[in-house]
């Protein structure tokens, strides 16, 4: 007999995401995968990751993908393959999760900052040449929320300085930019599939995506404790190997991905129509030519924290990503930044709010957020 999940009323929460939904519609393509793994009792680079690796590069329109424990890894190696050693400098924007400047820093190398555009949260390309040192090695550019970031401008900066960019596609697969598919555009993508994400594992896992064989060579080799055969390595490497299980769950959920995708921009169409109705709330902006995944739904408004605190107090789920740039986090207080040194990073940082957003989320419960939202601003 098929289970379906309980169909919410207009009564019940509205979390910011609710990932038991997902199960429930496809719970029993998942558990036939995992039985075909425990049965193959391969868990480590084997048929499954092997074939995810190819159905990831194919939808990233790229050569190569190599499969890795996490989505900071992909990161670490991807910079490590493109020649990033201690010393250098790494230009990012400040306005992203931490570990896309950890991941600088566990190369040695010194993350740069340079400031986003306020209307779409990515780095302003006009910032690279006021960032720019004699150290620089590598751009990381972050895709935020699922919407790419402006890349003809940047990889031009990068091509007249010979400088390799990598695409911080953690939250933006699937999407595309003048019809470019994200994790194609630089010399190398890095996926996250975290649980969370628009294609998430149950538990972490990430991926390098790559049109280089060098780089793929090389991310295949420090992942593997830097091997470049059996019990023979050339160089310091990482335990960095995506595993079995986490594969077949990922290729699962990656036939859905489409639709998913097609719901969530849907979703995205529902809560701007209703929100060109209330002024005070800057929805997320798609120009033309960026295509958005939605994997966040992130709106700017000034009372963010009260408005925050009011949809909780109404059992509606929201979160803040992210309320510290990285410049202004304790790790990296030695650099010496402060606050007003990335002015549209802090004041995004101070003024975005995630709304619901997965696949099963319905229109009526969208409805519900807006009108809690106009009620806090009494229009």
């Amino acid at each position: 007999m098929t289970s379906h999940p309980q169909i919410p009323t207009s009564l019940d929460p509205v979390p910011q995401l609710d990932l038991a939904m997902q199960y429930a519609a496809i719970g029993a393509e998942i558990r036939t995968a995992l039985e075909h793994v425990m049965a193959s009792q391969q868990f480590i680079l084997g048929r499954e990751g092997t074939t995810l690796e190819e159905e990831i590069a194919k939808l990233c329109g790229v050569a190569y993908g190599i499969g890795l424990a996490s989505g900071t890894d992909a990161l670490i190696l991807a910079l490590r393959a493109c020649g990033v050693r201690p010393g250098d400098e790494v230009l990012l924007p400040p306005l992203t999760f931490v570990a896309t400047g950890s991941a600088v820093s566990a190369t040695g190398a010194k993350p740069v900052f340079a400031d986003i555009r306020p209307d779409t949260y990515n780095m302003d390309p006009a910032e690279l040449t006021r960032r720019v040192t004699p150290r620089t090695r590598a751009i990381i550019v972050v895709h935020l929320y699922g919407l790419p970031a402006d890349m003809d401008p940047i990889l031009a900066f990068a091509k007249t300085r010979k400088l390799p960019v990598i695409e911080d596609n953690a939250q933006a697969i699937g999407a595309s930019y003048k019809g470019r598919p994200t994790g194609s555009l630089a010399d190398a993508g890095c996926l996250s599939f975290y649980p969370t994400k628009n294609l998430g594992a149950y538990g972490d896992a990430g991926m390098v995506v790559t049109n280089s064989a060098e780089i793929a060579a090389r991310v295949r080799t420090l992942r593997n404790h830097g091997q470049s055969a059996k019990y023979l390595s050339s160089e310091p490497g990482l335990n960095s190997r995506l595993d079995e299980i986490q594969a077949a769950i990922l290729r699962v959920k990656l036939r859905h991905l489409p639709n998913w995708q097609r719901v969530r921009q849907s979703l995205a169409a529902e809560y701007n129509r209703l929100f060109s109705q209330i002024p005070g709330v800057m929805p997320p902006l798609a120009p033309n030519g960026f295509e958005h995944v939605y994997h966040q739904y992130t709106i700017r408004i000034e009372q963010r924290d009260a408005l925050h605190k009011f949809l909780s107090e109404r059992k509606i789920g929201s979160t803040v990503y992210y309320p510290y740039p990285l410049h202004l986090q304790p790790l990296y207080s030695a650099l010496g930044h402060k606050a007003g040194d990335f002015p549209h990073s802090e004041r995004a940082a101070q003024e975005v709010l995630s709304l619901p957003m997965y696949p099963e989320l319905r229109k009526e419960q969208i409805a519900r957020v807006v009108e809690t939202i106009a009620e806090f601003l009494k229009c």
